[in-house]
């Protein structure tokens, strides 16, 4: 690997660890514009980095108690079964189809993560475990998701599936629109939300990439390379989020999904279609 090709490793090292998610959306560029790598290979590719690196650092974010282990168990679940037959949807779909969704679907999560949340005021206000303070309705929200039977599982386990399909269409992680969806959905801080999105995360890349096996050609050596790399980020981005405001964190995070989003419209939609 060139030393761009390194640079793009650590940085979606370090944007998995900081967000929770994004790291597919570094890695599938890279792969395909400073490694050459097929769109559909580079697509497998993608997801399989990008497992192995959510697994270990997902493990950190639970030592250190923020990831909801329920909510990831529910999510995991139904976003793998979903990922899984997304990932065999994508095995047929033309490629500018599935990286003008992949624009599109971030231009959406960066969106929801920029809008204003309206929160309902109660009394007294509750401070959570890791010192962000919410009102009563998100405590009310967090509480709920402890029971698997609940109806905020419920819309979990819907989000799940959707969630999955997309990722396994676009071949990315998802956890641009996992954070999303446990900030809002379940009132979890945004911390709590980007370790628990780690596992998650982790869980539906390995059954994308399963769902890619087969069907592509793999560069495995190429792959373990990079996966290296973006290890050692990923650790960075972890030890970093703990030293970021959540409101600094949601912002960055939202207008790093629009940038990206743009360049891989114009650069792979459009370009493409012009060309």
């Amino acid at each position: 690997m060139d030393i761009l090709a390194i640079l793009a490793g650590m940085v979606t090292g370090v944007v998995l660890g900081l967000f929770g998610s994004g790291g597919s959306i570094i890695a599938l560029p890279a792969l395909l514009y400073l490694l050459n790598v097929a769109p559909k290979s580079a697509i497998a590719m993608s997801l399989g980095v990008v497992a192995i690196t959510a697994t270990l650092t997902a493990f950190d974010h639970w030592r250190r108690g923020n990831v909801v282990v329920r909510v990831a168990l529910v999510f995991g679940l139904f976003g793998v079964m979903g990922t899984f037959a997304g990932a065999r949807l994508g095995l047929l779909t033309p490629v500018v189809i599935q990286l003008g969704l992949f624009a599109l679907v971030m231009y959406v999560a960066a969106w929801r993560m920029l809008k204003p949340v309206k929160l309902i005021p109660a009394s007294p206000v509750a401070a959570s475990a890791n010192g962000v303070v919410v009102t009563g309705s998100g405590t009310a929200a967090f509480s709920s998701c402890h029971d698997f039977f609940s109806p905020c599982m419920g819309h979990i386990a819907l989000h799940g599936i959707g969630v999955g399909v997309l990722t396994g269409l676009v071949g990315v992680g998802g956890g641009f629109l996992i954070v999303p969806a446990l900030v809002l959905l379940s009132g979890i801080p945004m911390k709590q939300a980007v370790g628990t999105s780690l596992a998650i995360v982790a869980a539906k890349s390995y059954a994308g990439f399963a769902g890619y096996m087969g069907g592509v050609p793999i560069d495995y050596a190429l792959m373990g390379a990079f996966t290296a790399v973006t290890m050692v980020g990923s650790f960075i981005g972890t030890r970093l989020a703990g030293h970021v405001s959540q409101a600094t964190l949601k912002k960055a995070f939202a207008w790093f999904l629009v940038v990206v989003a743009s360049y891989i419209l114009l650069k792979s939609v459009i370009g493409d279609v012009l060309a």
